[in-house]
């Protein structure tokens, strides 16, 4: 549009992130969560807006200085809990509030904080998530000045990117009455419990947990049952893997459950279970579904239609992230219930209306809120916050490009640069995902939009190892890591070169973050066609990477198929720092000191090789950051990200 002008990366502190829709049981309005970056304060604002689903604007219900999240209506619409962050040296802790407004009470004094939060079904009481233990700062000045004790560590899951060390700080599930009072622990030990759902007679609450005996040596979970007055739980799945985000149904004579039966291999799909709440051996109701069905980033549970018939979930496919919807009691097959191009990032049914609540973002769109039947008719757009955000901006519509690999059909996105005009050719920037189980497509990417507005083409693809094309796709990356993922990624840079003839060969940059900075390490010891390449948080070291990181030892077993001691050779020959002596280009490595998922010293062996060897290369360390830095990072550290990237690359690119 004329006028409009290029995106910058000071524009992400001015659009509204829009998440978590929660639809009221009546159906008539719609909570959710906008969050806001605030440069001045260095910290993510948020708070919780309200729409009515008929008409009207949105309007703001919460007014926390800070981070109010996680809306949730009681059974009978009159009340709002939430969580947030109030008090000065407080972590978050739960409130309720009057749903037609009013002053929240706090319900809770947690010291490790509170999440999760799930009302009970008379609405007297709400189950949560809270950590129990760790070490106490002394409040004596003459004590903080004195050692810490030592951390004596027993387990190997014993830190967590994000959270720190969490062998003697585990997660369980309480219970808090909404009138005040003590809080009840329902959980202990040394396991972690997540995802609680009270039974519709609220006599019991499910939650997931590993509590067998191999806990540390593999991924599976079980789905177990606590009285919700306190007691020894009960497990009712086989320990056969993986378990996630259980929900009963109406009746509550059946849980649904996300899970898998391999409870030590990665790039395996979520698939829909259910499993007698007496007890028994979980039924797929989505085996015929070659998807995994929850967004890697979101953990969307899936939901019961009010009658128990349908359950409805989120899947990633092919770049997008639609709805679908399956029978409960099975012998069906799955039906897609909304459409594309796009990916929805959060949904709730409403109780007693057949309406669905849910945030869908595209890729010239932040996520707003829509509305819809719960068989995908009907939709309507509920609310429009950054429509005057948008009118200023010029976005770039990614257009898709579809190519042929080694008898696979890959996808490759290209996004035009601001100001495109015929006849000219423009720099391009390679960019690669990371996990590998995660993929590009069909959302809005602020960082994509960023690099279009200071005038480069942007290429991305989802090579094999993505999800959202069948299991065996996402699991042809095993033990081949630099070979077919590799060659996946520069057949889509050579698709988009042939279509689009105004991309200049010859000023090509790459990019990529954690699994995605490996193929960027990987890309320039193996080619000398980018002039210029960028390696975030990137796993250089697979050997190192096996005993620092938090998830090292499990992934890396999963990853390659082999344990290092059996198979050393492996390691070395698929490790970026093997071929390092080889890299020409210049190489700018940004890395996280505070990162447990590939630690600093990731990072720290790439630059100590480049430097020696008198190669051309910068490191950035973002101190007090994790593995997350460039999404959820604080804001002055993401514009001073970009600014150092854009610098980089307009070096040798412009």
């Amino acid at each position: 549009m004329t006028g409009q002008r290029a995106m910058t990366p000071q524009d992400i502190t001015r659009i509204q992130w829009l998440s978590d829709p929660q639809i009221a049981p009546d159906g008539r309005r719609v909570a959710f969560v906008v969050t806001s970056l605030s440069e001045e304060h260095d910290e993510y604002l948020s708070r919780i807006w309200m729409v009515h689903t008929a008409a009207g604007p949105a309007r703001c219900f919460t007014t926390g200085a800070k981070r109010d999240v996680a809306p949730r209506w009681s059974p009978d619409g009159t009340q709002l809990a939430f969580v947030a962050e109030r008090e000065p040296h407080q972590k978050a802790q739960l409130y309720v509030m009057p749903a037609d407004g009013g002053e929240p009470v706090c319900l809770t004094a947690m010291r490790q904080g509170v999440s999760q939060p799930v009302w009970s079904p008379d609405g007297t009481r709400l189950a949560f998530v809270s950590r129990v233990g760790g070490w106490i700062e002394p409040e004596e000045e003459t004590e903080q000045q004195k050692s810490k004790p030592a951390r004596v560590i027993s387990t190997l899951k014993y830190k967590f990117n994000g959270e720190g060390f969490v062998y003697d700080r585990r997660p369980h599930i309480f219970v808090v009455s909404t009138a005040g009072g003590p809080v009840l622990q329902l959980t202990s030990g040394d396991y972690a419990d997540a995802a609680p759902a009270w039974s519709p007679d609220g006599r019991m609450i499910a939650f997931t947990s590993a509590r067998h005996h191999e806990r540390d040596d593999d991924q599976a979970a079980d789905v177990w049952l606590v009285p919700a007055t306190g007691g020894e739980p009960t497990c009712l799945t086989d320990t056969a893997g993986p378990a996630l985000l259980p929900t009963f149904a109406p009746d509550g004579q059946t849980i649904a459950f996300l899970g898998h039966r391999y409870p030590r291999e990665a790039g395996r799909n979520l698939r829909v279970f259910t499993v007698p709440t007496a007890g028994g051996t979980p039924v797929c109701l989505t085996a015929d579904l070659d998807r995994t069905c929850t967004p890697f980033f979101s953990s969307i549970a899936p939901q019961w239609s009010a009658d128990g018939v349908w359950l409805t979930f989120a899947v990633e496919d092919q770049g997008e992230v639609p709805i679908y919807r399956v029978r409960a009691t099975g012998g069906s097959v799955a039906e897609r219930v909304s459409p594309g191009e796009r990916s929805i990032t959060g949904f709730s049914l409403a109780v007693h209306q057949p309406l669905m609540a849910f945030t869908a973002t595209e890729p010239v769109s932040p996520a707003e809120v829509l509305v819809c039947y719960s068989d995908g008719t009907h939709e309507t757009r509920l609310t429009r916050l950054n429509q005057a955000w948008q009118t200023t901006v010029a976005l770039s519509p990614p257009t898709r490009l579809r190519y042929e690999r080694a008898g696979m059909t890959l996808d490759c996105w290209v996004m035009k640069p601001y100001g495109y005009e015929p006849g000219k050719r423009y720099p391009a920037l390679l960019n690669m995902h990371g996990g590998p189980h995660t993929q590009y497509g069909q959302h809005f990417f602020d960082e994509f939009q960023v690099y279009a507005g200071a005038g480069y083409a942007v290429i991305y693809t989802n090579p094999r190892g993505s999800q959202g094309y069948g299991e065996a796709f996402t699991r042809a990356v095993h033990g081949d890591w630099g070979g077919g993922d590799y060659a996946d990624v520069l057949a889509g840079l050579d698709e988009a070169l042939r279509q689009c003839a105004w991309i200049d060969p010859e000023r090509l940059g790459i990019m990529g973050g954690s699994y995605g900075g490996f193929l960027t390490s990987w890309a320039v010891g193996h080619t000398t066609r980018f002039k210029a390449a960028c390696s975030e948080r990137a796993v250089n070291n697979l050997l190192t990477l096996f005993g620092s990181s938090d998830i090292g030892p499990s992934f890396m077993e999963a990853q390659s198929g082999v344990l290092p001691w059996d198979n050393l050779q492996w390691y070395l020959e698929h490790s970026p720092l093997t071929y390092a002596h080889r890299i020409t280009t210049p190489l700018l490595i940004m890395h996280a000191e505070d990162d447990l998922r590939c630690l600093m010293e990731q990072a720290e062996q790439l630059f100590a090789v480049l430097k020696k060897q008198r190669k051309e290369v910068l490191l950035v360390r973002f101190p007090d950051e994790n593995h997350e830095m460039s999404r959820t990072g604080k804001p002055r550290h993401r514009l001073e990200r970009f600014r150092i990237l854009l610098e980089w690359f307009a070096q040798y690119l412009q």
